[in-house]
């Protein structure tokens, strides 16, 4: 007898008990979910310590330019660069824990099942097809900007390519928690008690 011919009829056994369709898939969802999620947790959370940077930094630039009369323009930089850097790390963060702005007229009163299809539709059209080419985009911005080895052109900091490539890292970022929006929410549509 075939070996592989057991293996054949245990998968048919398996699918026609219904185990392969429902507790298998959605548990294979459930896991990729949180793993995708937790990357985005993690950062998020050590992106939140360069608020606190940032504040001190931009408290010292303030004393500097305004009590002593000095200011340096990679000091300027380094402010922007942050801020940039707690905007594009965090975006999956705070899409993770449901935070960025919506315009809400019905959603607010619509039920598990049709949020889950809103977020699903929503995600699946519009911020999946809008991450590719953001992170298309930067990734040619950030290349370009390695191959030249850019600077800043106001002696300011030297490495203005790293800043750049991190915007194709945090729309990845990004990208990531769209498919764990996308798993959760199609983990919801396919819960037969969801109303």
């Amino acid at each position: 007898m075939d070996p592989r011919s057991d293996k054949i009829s245990l998968i048919r056994y398996t699918m026609d008990q219904g185990d392969f369709h429902n507790e298998q898939p959605a548990f294979m969802l459930q896991q990729v979910n949180q793993f995708l999620s937790q990357i985005n947790e993690k950062i998020g959370q050590a992106s939140s310590w360069l608020t606190a940077i940032l504040m001190v930094l931009v408290c010292f630039n303030v004393a500097m330019r305004y009590l002593f009369n000095h200011a340096e323009a990679w000091r300027t930089e380094l402010e922007w660069h942050i801020f940039a850097l707690i905007f594009l790390l965090a975006a999956g963060y705070t899409l993770k824990h449901d935070k960025h702005v919506r315009v809400d007229l019905f959603y607010a009163k619509f039920s598990e099942k049709k949020k889950a299809l809103v977020n699903f539709t929503g995600t699946l059209l519009f911020l999946v097809p809008w991450c590719i080419v953001v992170i298309i985009t930067a990734y040619h911005y950030a290349h370009s900007s390695w191959l030249m080895n850019e600077g800043s052109p106001d002696n300011g900091l030297p490495a203005r390519y790293i800043i750049k490539s991190m915007i194709a890292l945090g729309f990845f970022l990004l990208l990531l928690q769209a498919f764990s929006l996308l798993f959760s929410s199609l983990g919801t549509l396919l819960q037969k008690e969801a109303k």
